[in-house]
């Protein structure tokens, strides 16, 4: 239960940010270096993602790997 609740909150989290920087899925994969439906995967929380990706998503919207980790904004 756990697994699937922290995969969850994080595809929430980098949802949030995204939108809130006005970003596409598209435009967040060319920042990180990753495809873009990888990223829909995750934000859906259908992707276990690991911690080098979580860290070019992160590092993608600009923000501390906490701020996905985190409670939703």
């Amino acid at each position: 239960m756990y697994e699937d609740d922290i995969i969850k909150r994080i595809g929430l989290n980098i949802t949030i940010i995204r939108e809130r920087q006005g970003l596409t899925q598209e435009k967040l994969a060319d920042l990180a270096g990753l495809h873009r439906a990888y990223i829909g995967q995750i934000e859906r929380g259908e992707k276990n993602i690991g911690l080098k990706n979580l860290e070019k998503i992160a590092n993608g919207l600009n923000v501390n790997i906490r701020a996905l980790l985190d409670k939703p904004y």
